[in-house]
């Protein structure tokens, strides 16, 4: 989030300390830049050339380093961050933000989703559907383009990190580890041979964007994302994320305008599910298609107590260190944030250890010290989230979300003076349902329904530099879809990217929770891809979701409004009924069509309107069904309707680090809608006794929020605090908790001389 990280940063879970003149805060390991990087937004109007003049001549220190035309029109620039403001008063400024830092988010499913059934089906010129002919772009970590699988795919491609004309991936990095994500992307999308992708005989050309540690920033993505406009790509796959819940955020913007330039855009919704509100851009863009993750058919491992056999957690695997392939029960406890002093008597157990304070690459090695037999990670902020160890740990590790965490604590807290919990390794069958980690949505201030549709992704095999492995993410969700667009492509070449969004959309399969309930339209979109479906479609409906929006609803009726456009694409006159299912929600009344005809290659728009009555609706947000029967099959559209201002996160990506250039650290926080006070108050972690205030405003701008303290401006003494960040908004509050750890720099001392 900060510049530094900006310009090039490690993997966020396997964190190193950085320290800086006499205070530090445990952070990632940053490379710095001179100065921060900023994406400027220009007027649609303003001539670029002119633009940049204008900032040069007027910014002292401003240097231009990238100039966008096609994605996002703008400039990525370094300069103070003290000239921002002096920036936007320029004429033809839009807006100013700091360049974020993107990471990736990680042969069964190909024919799952029906991408094998289509084989036999020809397109226009007789060919096999196989992705043929039709040019799939990737932004992501390279690819290993001498992979017997990929080699004859390969059409080339750039590389934003080295600045050359090879992405290459596999090829000895000078800073961090070498990465493997991209080659198992392309995998998906377009392998042929031992692994088989979606689009076997597509053309790849890979943009690598991102860098050692799977990161890249702002101005590598925009660049990317030119050059696959300029290279007149026909779909577009970027398995990457940034924790920005915002569809104006650069990024996403970008996508928005290569889908209008018939670009079909496809992007990862993120890995920070469950809860809802934690998609990212660029899975916030408007017209790309954001992908969350599905399970396919597999034996899911889970987590249970002896004592309560009830309980199922869902983990996630810490990739890098052992398989957790417990066939025994597991006695449990609980040790802190991981330290050395919270390690003690562990040995033969499984430990429960909570993120934050030190890096998780600290935990983990000291509790494979202590003599723990295995490691139970659980987050800090709600959800759940994927973590990596750079290097092999002989140590069966897994994450978990924060509410399992705290169940688990609990459990072992009420048994304190007896044995300790027992903890149980679980098989369970898993079908098309979602995976705990995909990111819900919708969008914060647009408030659009993402993802737009899900796919596999756990436990996907796929090609990786010299080899194969297993990934899970909804980094492995997306490039299915961008297969499968690439079939609809080769298919129907004269289709629109919204005609190609729309028909995934629409002959998608709506996934049910294990209680067989329908997951609402944030959580799953319209449902798992199905390619032999969407080929066979003649009817599009669009858009596939509806995103009602929000309205208020005190004492008057609250009235929402869509547009429904109806594409017949059959040989004959169709006449469609449309019905709206909002179980187990009252107080809707429905006004829609009883029924409307549309000739043979040609669409009709249709208005829906529900009224919501006061004093009947319960719940701040709706979601139901509407369908289109009519044609062969029905289309179901999912729909979200959000009442009165929704409870969405007024805070997210909080992060403090230090600033590699002076005695003194910085602290950075996006809040969507702003606040109209804002506060960083420290705890003692252990007592919850109050330390002191590190930071207050008033009047916050909707954004970005940058800050840098300096060390006599700190009221605490050196050590591990909790942090409780707090926004108020109008009648809105939000309150973030997070671990942080400031402690003092090591000064060497210079030996005295001998005499």
């Amino acid at each position: 989030m900060t510049a530094e990280m900006g310009k090039k940063i490690l993997n966020v879970c396997c964190a190193l300390v950085l320290a800086a003149a006499v205070w530090t805060m445990e952070a990632r390991t940053l490379q710095a830049a001179d100065e921060p990087t900023f994406i400027v937004a220009a007027e649609d109007q303003t001539p670029l050339d002119a633009l940049r003049v204008s900032m040069e001549n007027s910014i002292p220190g401003l240097r231009v380093e990238e100039t966008y035309e096609k994605g996002f029109r703008g400039f990525a620039v370094q300069m103070p961050a003290d000239q921002v403001e002096s920036l936007n008063r320029l004429d033809g400024i839009k807006r100013t933000d700091e360049a974020a830092v993107y990471q990736t988010e990680i042969d069964e499913s190909v024919p799952f989703i029906g991408a094998e059934a289509v084989r036999s089906e020809r397109d226009k010129n007789g060919e096999p559907l196989t992705g043929k002919g039709v040019k799939v772009g990737i932004i992501d970590t390279g690819i290993d383009y001498h992979h017997p699988d990929l080699k004859n795919n390969y059409k080339g491609g750039y590389d934003f990190v080295d600045q050359d004309g090879d992405p290459l991936e596999g090829k000895p990095e000078k800073n961090g580890q070498p990465t493997m994500h991209g080659t198992h992307v392309a995998g998906i999308i377009a392998a042929d041979g031992a692994v088989r992708g979606v689009a076997p005989e597509a053309d790849i050309y890979m943009y690598r964007a991102l860098g050692p540690g799977g990161q890249g920033s702002t101005e590598q993505i925009l660049a990317a994302v030119e050059k696959a406009i300029e290279d007149e790509v026909d779909v577009l796959n970027l398995s990457l994320g940034s924790p920005i819940n915002g569809a104006d955020w650069p990024t996403s913007r970008a996508l928005d305008k290569a889908v209008e330039e018939g670009i079909t855009a496809v992007t990862s919704s993120g890995n920070s599910g469950p809860e809802m509100w934690s998609v990212g851009s660029p899975g916030t863009s408007e017209k790309a298609i954001s992908v969350g993750a599905s399970i396919p058919p597999l034996r899911m491992p889970k987590l249970a107590l002896v004592d309560d056999p009830e309980l199922s957690i869902d983990l996630q695997p810490v990739k890098g260190t052992a398989s957790w392939e417990f066939r025994r029960d597991l006695p449990l406890t609980f040790a802190g944030l991981g330290r050395k002093e919270d390690l003690q008597g562990v040995k033969g157990r499984a430990v429960l250890i909570e993120r934050g304070g030190i890096p998780l690459v600290r935990k983990m090695a000291n509790a494979k010290r202590a003599g723990a037999d295995a490691v139970i990670l659980y987050n800090n902020v709600a959800g759940g989230f994927t973590a990596v160890s750079q290097k092999e740990l002989p140590l069966p590790v897994i994450t978990i979300s924060k509410e399992d965490g705290e169940h688990l604590k609990k459990a072992v807290q009420e048994n304190e003076n007896d044995a300790p919990p027992a903890l149980r390794t679980i098989l369970e069958e898993e079908t098309d349902h979602m995976a705990f980690f995909s990111s819900r949505g919708p969008v914060t201030q647009s408030w659009t329904v993402k993802p737009d549709i899900v796919a596999p992704g756990v436990d996907i095999n796929s090609t990786v530099p010299e080899g194969y492995l297993s990934l899970n993410g909804t980094s492995m969700a997306a490039p299915h879809v961008a297969g499968a667009a690439a079939l609809v492509k080769q298919a129907r070449p004269e289709w629109t990217p919204e005609q190609i969004k729309t028909v995934l959309m629409n002959a998608a399969v709506p996934l049910t929770d294990e209680s067989g309930s329908m997951y609402p339209a944030f959580v799953q979109g319209a449902g798992r891809v199905d390619i032999a479906e969407a080929l066979k479609t003649k009817t599009l409906v669009s858009p596939g979701t509806l995103s009602f929006g929000v309205r208020p609803l005190g004492r008057e009726q609250a009235v929402y409004e869509q547009t429904l456009r109806i594409e017949n694409h059959s040989k004959q006159k169709r006449t469609y009924t449309l019905d709206a299912e909002n179980k187990p929600f009252f107080g809707i009344k429905w006004d829609i069509p009883d029924e409307i005809t549309v000739p043979p290659g040609e669409a009709e728009e249709v208005n829906v309107e529900a009224e919501l009555e006061p004093g009947v609706v319960e719940t701040d947000e709706l979601h139901g069904t509407i369908t289109v029967t009519g044609g062969k099959n029905p289309v179901t559209l999912p729909y979200l309707m959000l009442i009165n201002e929704p409870q969405y996160p007024r805070i997210s990506a909080f992060e403090l680090q230090p600033d590699p250039k002076a005695s003194s650290f910085q602290y950075e926080v996006y809040m969507p809608g702003g606040a109209d006070t804002f506060q960083i108050r420290l705890y003692d972690p252990d007592t919850f006794a109050f330390a002191g205030v590190l930071d207050e405003k008033e009047n916050v701008k909707p954004g970005l929020l940058r800050e840098t303290l300096k060390k006599e401006e700190l009221s605490v003494a050196p050590g591990v605090y909790r942090a409780v960040i707090h926004a108020v908004s109008g009648t809105k509050a939000e309150t973030l908790e997070t671990l942080v750890h400031l402690r003092r720099q090591r000064v060497e001392k210079t030996p005295e001389p001998r005499t």
